[in-house]
């Protein structure tokens, strides 16, 4: 008699999720192609189908986010050039840095905006590893019908 062994993986926590921007219901599949200047967002999540644009309009709350995102880095950037440069008072130095800053950034701002959006702010998006299982059998069995039907 074989026995079977049923492979447990373990809980992704929410933290390693947000960081390595996967989805927030199923917290296994990405929700970006790879690339950090190049940002494409998958449409649907590649491992439950979770369609991330829920309505129309939906990631105009992710300016917001990107916004309070900006102004972070505005003020770390400030408070590093002043610090770094001395107590300088030239206000080319540090407009110049923070533009600099911001062009650099704008990737991150975009995906993170974005994925801390769908993680902290959306109320009716939550991690359900049971719903996100099920909907990956789902897709998988269509997989293999579509294989053996296209044989």
């Amino acid at each position: 008699m074989e026995n079977e062994y049923k492979i447990i993986e373990p809980e992704v926590g929410q933290w390693h999720a947000i960081v390595h921007a996967k989805c927030p219901r199923c917290r296994k599949g990405k929700m970006f192609s790879p690339g950090f200047f190049k940002q494409k967002m998958h449409k649907r999540c590649p491992y439950c189908d979770l369609y991330f644009e829920r309505h129309p309009g939906y990631f105009y709350v992710s300016m917001f986010v990107s916004y309070a995102l900006n102004v972070a880095e505005f003020v770390a950037v400030g408070i590093g050039t002043y610090v770094l440069s001395g107590g300088s008072e030239n206000m080319w130095l540090y407009m110049g840095l923070i533009l600099f800053a911001t062009f650099l950034l704008a990737g991150f701002n975009f995906k993170y905006s974005r994925v801390l959006q769908m993680h902290y702010l959306d109320p009716g998006l939550r991690y359900e590893p049971v719903i996100a299982e099920e909907a990956h059998n789902i897709m998988v069995e269509k997989q293999q019908k579509q294989e053996v039907a296209s044989v």
